[in-house]
């Protein structure tokens, strides 16, 4: 008797056949027994590394969405009480539709109105980015985009345990506990409520938490993005409190948002990590994470 497999092929080694399915669940089948096999394309097969910079860097933008935001043609001004640089700052995904000195002029008010340095989140190399340049406009916190196939991460992470005493829940609720980990923001205040639109203000976002004796020790957060047919999934605030750090927590946080990620449907995985992070660096190098392409921050001197 036959019977079908249907998923991703993540691995072909010593005659085994290694297939993640949509809902993150692995089979393994041994090569001998394999009758037939065919590429059924239930979704956009291209890989990452085929998406332009300005792709993911718009998905970026729907992940990590602004308190507010103003078009300048092409341009995405956006403000969040100074929480982040990529919340506070201009994407430019085109053009901005009038001549580059006057989009400028026209951003340094619009940032000074609100009281934040005009920053424009730029890729590196781009012609804006030689523009800038040019005019004497300085750099600040390089990032590097890494993409990988979320399937592929999955089984590098199948089998992940977390050390005895502790538990790592998903949830669709940003709750107290997961922002006492995350340190990127005071607990109250304008930047705290900025934070907390950030942080949910995109549909698909949920949050991953392990915990012991009903301590937080470690926190991430994804959000699974359908809108463009691309299927991604955006992983952020991966962090491990420092006195639980080096006992495999990121990778069951990892774990468990990868395989919630698979069962909401997302196919490409995709974050951002700094150039100078290198245990995070590590991390994503071990579940085949690739670099994609570079940004940084471009503001006047």
């Amino acid at each position: 008797m036959y019977g079908d497999v249907v998923g991703e092929l993540s691995d072909w080694t010593d005659g085994v056949l290694t297939i993640t399915r949509k809902d993150g669940t692995v089979t393994r089948v041994a090569e001998h027994t394999l009758v037939a096999g065919k590429v059924v394309p239930a979704v956009p097969t291209r890989g990452p590394s085929a998406l332009a910079p300005a792709v993911l860097q718009a998905a970026l933008d729907r992940a990590w969405p602004a308190v507010e935001h103003e078009a300048l043609g092409g341009w995405h001004l956006r403000a969040a009480a100074g929480f982040t640089r990529r919340a506070n700052s201009v994407l430019p995904l085109d053009e901005p539709g009038v001549p580059l000195d006057e989009a400028l002029a026209h951003t340094e008010r619009w940032y000074t109105d609100r009281g934040l340095p005009t920053r424009l989140q730029v890729v590196v190399g781009s012609p804006l980015d030689l523009q800038l340049a040019e005019r004497g406009w300085g750099t600040e916190a390089s990032a590097i985009v890494r993409t990988a196939r979320l399937a592929a991460v999955h089984d590098r992470l199948t089998g992940v345990t977390v050390p005895d005493g502790l538990t790592v829940t998903v949830t669709d609720e940003l709750d107290a506990d997961w922002m006492s980990v995350y340190h990127k923001t005071a607990p109250s205040g304008p930047a705290a409520d900025a934070a907390r639109h950030v942080l949910t203000g995109s549909r698909g976002t949920f949050f991953a938490e392990a915990t012991t004796a009903d301590t937080p020790v470690a926190i991430g957060r994804c959000t699974v993005d359908l809108s463009t047919g691309l299927r991604l999934a955006n992983f952020t605030a991966i962090e491990v409190a420092p006195p639980h750090r080096r006992q495999g927590l990121a990778r069951a946080v990892m774990a468990a948002l990868t395989t919630r990620a698979l069962s909401e449907g997302a196919v490409l995985a995709y974050l951002s990590v700094e150039p100078e992070n290198t245990p995070a660096r590590t991390l994503y190098d071990t579940l085949g994470f690739t670099d994609h392409h570079h940004y940084h921050y471009r503001t006047r001197a």
